[in-house]
């Protein structure tokens, strides 16, 4: 690792990052994309683009699983609770603030007007998003292929999202095996180590977790994970707040 980055550093960026991700994950990605791998160099594209892949595999907001596991990456679990609480924690306000203002004045001309411009905006930054990701990720007519396929499967067939990733994975893994040349994500020419702060081998250098790691930390975030939703259940359950259940059930 050729410079350190400090951990007040990245705390700057990812408020700035709280504040500014607009256009949803597909532009939240795109942002990172441009900040952290073309103009501060924290990490190589092509280990951004494996950690894509595997954060969309994840249930949940994969930008923010993203940003947390860069920020893990490079400052332990201080930089993985830093970068994952302020990617949202502005957002919050901003949401609060904007549908305040919607609901109170949404119906006045000026205000309406307001939001009606914002969506040709958030369009555009979405459209940039993609056609900057897929520039990257796409690079022959196999990988066009499969998302051109997956975009008719998913919009016209209406084929269920888990199936759809389940089967592009299925047709990955095999051409992975059979056509490793025609699958390989990131650069036509890779990206130099020296200079990235984080790149395969800084991450091979100590700071991937072991199986025995990874259970301990399944074991314990798993109960936490499924926790409020069984309070909530139970809550409903012997509570009157829900008597068209409690007669269903009794």
């Amino acid at each position: 690792m050729s410079r350190i980055v400090s951990f007040r550093e990245s705390l700057r960026y990812w408020l700035k990052l709280g504040f500014i991700s607009f256009g949803g994950p597909t532009g939240q990605i795109a942002m990172m994309h441009k900040d952290l791998v073309e103009k501060k160099k924290w990490i190589a594209e092509e280990h951004f683009l494996q950690a894509l892949n595997f954060c969309m595999l994840l249930p949940g907001p994969e930008a923010q699983q993203l940003a947390t596991y860069i920020g893990w990456l490079m400052h332990g679990i201080k930089g993985g609770i830093a970068a994952g609480v302020l990617f949202v924690l502005p957002s919050v306000f901003i949401l609060w603030g904007l549908s305040w203002l919607y609901v109170s004045f949404g119906t006045v001309p000026a205000v309406a007007a307001f939001f009606y411009g914002l969506k040709p905006a958030v369009v555009a930054i979405v459209a940039e998003a993609v056609i900057r990701i897929g520039r990257k990720a796409l690079k022959n007519e196999i990988l066009i292929s499969l998302a051109a396929l997956s975009f008719i499967g998913i919009h016209f067939w209406h084929i269920p999202f888990p199936a759809l990733i389940l089967s592009v994975g299925l047709v990955g893994y095999a051409g992975g095996k059979f056509l490793p040349a025609k699958f390989v994500v990131g650069n036509n020419k890779p990206s130099k180590p020296s200079e990235y702060i984080i790149s395969d081998s800084y991450v091979s250098q100590g700071h991937q977790a072991g199986w025995r790691h990874s259970l301990k930390v399944i074991a314990v975030c798993l109960p936490l994970w499924f926790l409020p939703v069984i309070l909530l259940g139970l809550w409903l359950v012997s509570s009157d707040c829900c008597p068209g259940l409690m007669a269903w059930m009794g």
